[in-house]
């Protein structure tokens, strides 16, 4: 079924451009909210809507599901099918202040719901001053350059950095429980602060430069804020594939397995050392 990750690949790279160039015109917000609870722009369910006809007619596809999304969507019934999974505007809120986004997107071999150790590939579209797509698949993690045809370049293979150099976690300070608010202040010691409240972007940081990135359970939220189907699982799949580690505080988030589409985990992505400190910080989720 290598044909199929490679026709859902595809038909991102080339939905690429054209989500690039309409974001200008899809920056008002709706009076909506998703399956998730989170206030909707114009660009999140027109990016939705222009990857779902790129992608649901692919042989091999079986099921759609998106952050915007209440259901999964079946859309075709080939026997091994996959699921695909998408964040279609991974921080969406940075199109008002022209600061970079992202589409996410899982391939898993079941239906949805699904666990992480079903992904069979992963990988991002990155809207910067470039546009770029990382994809991991077959045990290796490759970036490619996209061109404003949807054509893409190879860049070459994706590695974490063994010694960390950038940090960046979500949510606000007074909201982190003790344990992660103790932990941050050990990493703020040798690291250097990124966070630009676009997930995608900032995994990208740690990619390049190694570090880590995280969006802990809070006080408000032991879950934390990012959905495990549609962020978290395909962004463990890559930064894994590419060296590095994954946790939940307390487990790979390769073997967390949502029950709910929409459910919600801690997540955390980065090098070995750095994970490894944060899963002895954090026992469970309510440290």
């Amino acid at each position: 079924m290598a044909d199929v990750i490679d026709a859902v690949f595809d038909a991102i790279a080339d939905a690429a451009p054209e989500v690039r160039a309409g974001l200008p015109d899809h920056r008002a917000t709706r009076d909506d909210q998703n399956a998730s609870g989170d206030t909707q722009l114009e660009a999140d369910v027109w990016a939705d809507d222009l990857l779902f006809d790129r992608t649901e007619s692919i042989e091999g596809v079986n099921w759609y599901a998106s952050e915007e999304r209440d259901a999964v969507v079946t859309v075709g019934d080939a026997e091994g099918g996959y699921a695909v999974a998408l964040d279609p505007l991974d921080g969406s809120s940075n199109v008002k202040s022209n600061n970079p986004c992202g589409t996410v997107v899982g391939i898993y071999d079941q239906p949805l719901p699904a666990p992480g150790s079903s992904l069979v590939a992963a990988g991002f579209v990155l809207y910067g001053p470039t546009t770029t797509m990382v994809v991991a698949r077959d045990d290796t993690v490759r970036e490619s350059l996209v061109s404003e045809t949807g054509a893409t370049t190879d860049l070459g293979p994706v590695e974490l950095p063994a010694d960390p150099t950038v940090y960046g976690f979500g949510g606000r300070v007074p909201d982190w429980t003790p344990a992660f608010e103790s932990f941050v202040r050990d990493v703020e010691d040798d690291l250097k602060l990124r966070y630009g409240g676009a997930m995608i972007a900032d995994v990208n940081q740690v990619l390049v430069y190694g570090g880590v990135f995280g969006y802990p359970g809070m006080e408000s939220a032991p879950d934390g804020k990012l959905r495990a189907q549609f962020e978290a699982l395909p962004i463990a799949y890559i930064v894994e594939t590419a060296g590095g580690a994954s946790s939940d505080g307390t487990q790979s988030l390769l073997d967390v397995a949502p029950t709910r589409l929409h459910e919600r985990t801690p997540t955390f992505v980065g090098t070995d050392d750095v994970i490894a400190a944060l899963d002895a910080a954090l026992p469970d989720h309510t440290n």
